[in-house]
């Protein structure tokens, strides 16, 4: 098998530098997965595979849908009865032709230029009744840069965004324990002193191909330094919950609506 690396956009299952990313990216799913129970779920955007592969133990059936070079690393390393993996184009979705219960889209929706495009076509997915569920970063909370980012919102512009789309939306945030927010300042100050020896924002002029090369280094040197220098959380799931209160203050915005 294929060791899945991180490549700075997309996160990968394993690498013990990323487990705050990933149980913060897992708070999504295991939040979808209390309304997958039985149903059939369109995962877009997945990614390394290991949330769809969560979400395959209780739905009926779950496709999950991404890029070649993710969907053959989800596809060796998560095999489930009920679960799918398809190469498609997630600009495209209203040619999938298909309907399902469930769709969701986490950590997506921030690298597209077509935003609002993008959620018409996650509703165009929905069986009517079906729910629509799509997490993307909180810019009031975001602690570093991200290349791969072309917008973060707040809750009220995500809503704003989602509304029109999608009628029934309303902002809920995945917000994590204090011992996860401290990491996270920490990791923000750790960024910041790196981003000091830049301060003509030079970076920004690189070519993609030196980006790729230099962003996910770097990502891993800042949480390796906080390792070694105040440890990293013992994180568990305990650390994160999905909730309606205190959106502002959320790591991630969750936007969830009924089609």
């Amino acid at each position: 098998m294929n060791a899945p690396l991180f490549t700075g956009e997309r996160l990968p299952a394993v690498e013990p530098e990323f487990a705050v990313d990933r149980e913060r990216h897992l708070a999504a799913y295991r939040f979808a997965s209390t309304h997958a129970a039985g149903r059939t779920v369109l995962d877009v955007g997945c990614g390394e595979g290991y949330g769809a592969a969560l979400l395959a133990e209780v739905a009926r059936r779950v496709l999950a849908v991404d890029r070649p070079e993710a969907i053959r690393v989800a596809s060796e390393h998560y095999r489930r009865p009920a679960l799918e993996f398809r190469v498609f184009d997630i600009a495209r979705l209203a040619k999938l032709e298909e309907r399902f219960e469930l769709v969701i889209s986490f950590q997506v929706i921030e690298h597209l230029p077509d935003p609002s495009g993008f959620l018409a076509g996650l509703a165009a997915c929905c069986a009517p009744g079906g729910l629509v569920i799509v997490t993307t970063p909180n810019r009031l909370m975001s602690v570093s840069e991200n290349p791969y980012h072309l917008r973060e919102w707040t809750a009220p512009e995500l809503l704003a965004l989602g509304l029109p789309v999608l009628p029934t939306a309303r902002m809920l945030g995945v917000v994590g324990s204090e011992r996860i927010l401290a990491y996270e300042r920490a990791r923000g100050e750790a960024v910041a002193r790196i981003l000091r020896l830049d301060p003509l924002g030079l970076r920004r002029l690189l070519p993609a191909a030196v980006v790729e090369r230099v962003f996910p280094r770097l990502a891993r040197l800042v949480r390796r330094r906080l390792g070694a220098g105040r440890g990293l959380p013992e994180v568990t799931a305990a650390d994160f919950s999905v909730r309606e209160e205190s959106v502002e203050g959320a790591l991630d915005l969750v936007l969830v609506a009924t089609r």
